[in-house]
């Protein structure tokens, strides 16, 4: 079921010339013009003689063979486009693998790292080199698991 609901609008006697209203004949009308030929509702109601003439054979043969080669080429398009997307899912699936292989490899560098840090300062406890008085004063060392760690 259609609802049309008329509004009422004020405005100037110039302005009328560029809306569309409905006539009375049942056909929509600029302002006070004639009839629209070209508009959207006009064109949605063929009028009986605009009906489209019957078409040759060679028409018809180049329309089916226009369609055709459309079709080949819709298919060749959609194909490559498919390809593409193959494509581009097994780069990721590769990608995906090798941030797996990385991340593995970033935590056991990361625990060896720490191993070797504590070992080290084990080492320092004990070195005879670091302990005798003839040496350096021992400098603070920054800590080196948070310096190599990304952020």
């Amino acid at each position: 079921m259609w609802h049309i609901t008329l509004i009422s609008v004020n405005i100037s006697d110039e302005d009328s010339k560029n809306c569309l209203v409905p006539s009375s004949r049942g056909m929509f009308v600029f302002g006070d013009s004639v009839p629209c030929q070209g508009s959207v509702l006009q064109r949605s109601v063929a009028a009986p003689g605009n009906q489209p003439q019957p078409q040759s054979p060679e028409d018809d043969d180049r329309k089916v063979r226009r369609r055709e080669k459309n079709r080949v080429a819709a298919q060749r398009s959609r194909k490559k486009q498919t390809q593409k997307a193959d494509k581009l899912h097994e780069e990721y699936e590769c990608l995906e693998q090798e941030n797996t292989v990385l991340r593995r490899e970033i935590g056991k560098l990361t625990e060896e790292l720490k191993h070797l840090s504590e070992a080290l300062k084990e080492h320092e406890k004990m070195c005879p080199l670091l302990l005798c008085p003839m040496n350096f004063v021992p400098v603070p060392r920054p800590d080196p698991i948070a310096s190599c760690l990304p952020r």
